[in-house]
């Protein structure tokens, strides 16, 4: 089953489990997003087009990630005037997955409702220490450079304060930091954040 969806003035087709980038959306890493501006349903040879979009349809999807397009370079130049301009520009943008292709109302406004609600509730549960054993306490850690130091296997602030010089590498090379742990003091900020200063 696919369907053509319009986000951010643009049209994208897509499939359950498709993974795409679009203009950026108010929403973060985790957050179910529903996209009711639905222009055309097909399945099995069978299409149903939209006048202008399909009565009841509604395509269910999970924001992935925030993150920035390549840059452009925007150069401006007249001759003989002495005149140049050069800007760059990065784009933001969301990366979503898409869950659910739905026909027929209120079913995915009820899923993307509890969703948020069960976050809500778990966050709720968590104990303090977890909360306060936060890496995006660190400062120039958002949610996704969080989700990926989680998968190099660091997820508290103690592994940070005990980070050696072969880990700072090892970290430095696989995110391309440039020096980042060592310029941003991250060990300094875990080691205070850890004594609750």
């Amino acid at each position: 089953m696919f369907a053509v969806i319009k986000t951010g003035g643009k049209q994208y087709k897509v499939a359950a489990d498709d993974v795409l980038e679009i203009e950026k959306l108010n929403a973060e890493a985790g957050d179910a997003v529903v996209f009711e501006e639905v222009l055309m349903v097909g399945a099995d040879g069978d299409v149903t087009i939209g006048t202008p979009l399909v009565e009841g349809a509604t395509v269910a999807a999970e924001l992935v990630e925030q993150k920035r397009a390549k840059k452009i370079v925007v150069f401006k130049k007249k001759r003989r005037q002495n005149y140049r301009r050069k800007a760059g520009h990065r784009q933001n943008l969301s990366v979503v997955k898409i869950t659910d292709i739905l026909t027929g109302g209120a079913k995915p406004k009820a899923k993307a409702a509890k969703k948020p609600a069960a976050k809500a509730e778990a966050k709720s549960e968590a104990p303090a220490a977890a909360a306060k054993d936060d890496l995006k306490l660190i400062s120039g850690v958002g949610p996704a450079l969080e989700k990926k130091l989680h998968a190099l296997g660091i997820t508290s602030l103690k592994q940070v304060a005990e980070f050696d010089a072969k880990e700072i590498e090892r970290v430095d090379a696989e995110l391309n930091f440039k020096g980042r742990i060592e310029r941003e003091d991250w060990i300094s900020q875990a080691k205070t954040l850890l004594a609750g200063e």
